[in-house]
């Protein structure tokens, strides 16, 4: 199979998970940061010149900004070219996801997408693109694609047509070494009415943490840790997990720390389609940052490449200007506020194995070309019918620089009732890169009770 990117159609390809990819030879290589981006997507703009070529992203933050401050909107002075409602909504269905049309069904009176000027603002650091080149040419799947190999800290597989490595592209996408965030999320019911649950987090990218390091010896993808401080009968509650790179070799550990109890216990059950207790059971553990974890109980394809109006550079929902109660509308957050732009995607499903369990027996996802970023997916019942839709409102983190969530929120279409993560319109700031980040046993589950008792 040609590892290459094409322009030509839409074009299905179905690609078993046991099957073993060669990396890609050093001329096909040479195409990032010439025809395609040092990341992997396509270099040029589209046709009709609605999708502009990328000329480096952005990197350099806006006059003022201090780091772990909110961000300031570069583009704050930008009006929509027009909006998307339920009526005018067949005028652009070619470029909408399932999901978001249903959306439009679901909430045909208030739902909406702004559409404004693209900006092709993802980017990294050089040294993240360097890394990136070399795995074009060393990394490979293992394990049936339950883990991959010879990588640096960097996209794993560039140049890809292989749904299973376009899963991995977004598991082990670029997002700083070490963040600290002060956030909240939120159940909102379908009356509109919400709790809020707000808590530290703390994220150690172990895969960027040593630039020239070919994955590392302890098989940690990445150290988790989350504190809760609001509601009082919650607070003190910790989470810590240690995400692995080979999932074969170990799967995800976890731990609850019980600050009524000062008690530390594993919670081995914290993976696939386990249901989580902060979102009243709408988000999945797999579901957390759109797809997490491995991809063995699913048959992968790629459906192709499309040019989609996707949240992009999304500023105002996360400004310190909007207050929660604004943004928490009943249905769905006040679409009125997000930025909607015109990208290119990519474009997998992921059909349930007939000898595996899940709730979703179907998954589609629709990756960023630019970042790797799952930034829509929808989610089906066992029955087929389209169940949940997830969306990442994507903003760009230009203190880094990197392309990241602004909101991850996960919408039950059954239910109409939705969950919110990473809001901090009301807290201090965003997350701050700028502390040193701890050793390894900062992140040890003998450290959480420690920590929980101060």
């Amino acid at each position: 199979m040609l590892k290459k990117h094409s322009l030509l159609g839409v074009m299905v390809l179905t690609l078993c998970i046991n099957t073993s990819f060669a990396a890609v030879s050093a001329e096909e290589a040479s195409q990032l940061g010439n025809t395609l981006t040092p990341l992997g997507g396509e270099m040029a703009g589209n046709a009709a010149g609605t999708i502009p070529a990328w000329t480096g992203g952005l990197t350099v933050a806006p006059a003022g900004y201090q780091k772990g401050q909110h961000h300031i909107d570069p583009f704050a002075d930008e009006q929509p070219l027009f909006t998307i409602t339920k009526a005018n909504l067949n005028q652009y269905k070619a470029n909408l996801s399932a999901g978001q049309i249903a959306l439009f069904e679901t909430y045909p009176n208030t739902y909406q997408i702004p559409v404004y000027k693209t900006h092709r603002t993802a980017a990294a650091p050089q040294w993240v693109y360097s890394n990136t080149k070399y795995n074009a040419q060393h990394a490979k799947l293992e394990n049936n694609g339950n883990s991959f190999s010879d990588a640096k800290g960097g996209t794993p597989f560039p140049i890809t047509d292989n749904a299973v490595e376009m899963i991995w592209n977004h598991i082990a996408r670029y997002r700083g070494v070490y963040g600290v965030r002060n956030a909240a999320e939120a159940v909102v019911q379908r009356n509109g009415s919400y709790s809020l649950v707000a808590a530290q987090q703390e994220i150690l990218f172990k895969f960027y943490e040593n630039q020239g390091q070919v994955n590392n010896a302890d098989n940690i993808l990445f150290y988790y840790l989350s504190f809760v401080k609001s509601p009082a009968r919650l607070a003190g509650g910790a989470v810590l997990v240690h995400e692995t790179l080979d999932q074969d070799k170990s799967m995800r550990q976890a731990w609850a720390y019980n600050a009524g109890q000062r008690r530390v216990r594993r919670a081995p059950n914290l993976s696939y389609d386990a249901p989580i207790a902060a979102s009243e059971g709408i988000r999945t553990a797999d579901s957390t940052d759109m797809y997490n974890g491995s991809p063995d109980r699913y048959h992968w394809k790629v459906i192709g490449k499309k040019e989609l109006y996707i949240p992009y550079n999304n500023y105002k929902i996360t400004s310190p200007d909007v207050s929660y109660k604004e943004l928490l509308q009943p249905g769905h957050i006040n679409s009125a506020l997000t930025r909607n732009e015109l990208h290119r995607v990519w474009v997998i499903e992921g059909t349930l194995q007939d000898n595996a369990r899940h709730v979703y027996s179907k998954r589609r996802f629709y990756l960023d070309e630019d970042s790797w970023q799952i930034v829509l997916a929808d989610e089906y019942d066992s029955r087929g019918e389209l169940w949940k839709v997830s969306v990442a409102y994507l903003k760009s983190y230009y203190e880094l620089p990197a392309i990241w969530t602004a909101l991850d929120v996960f919408y039950d279409l059954q239910s109409r009732r939705y969950h919110v993560q990473n809001l901090d319109n009301e807290e201090s700031g965003t997350i701050d890169y700028s502390q040193a980040a701890p050793d390894d046993n900062y992140f040890k589950p003998a450290a959480l009770r420690r920590r929980g008792v101060r």
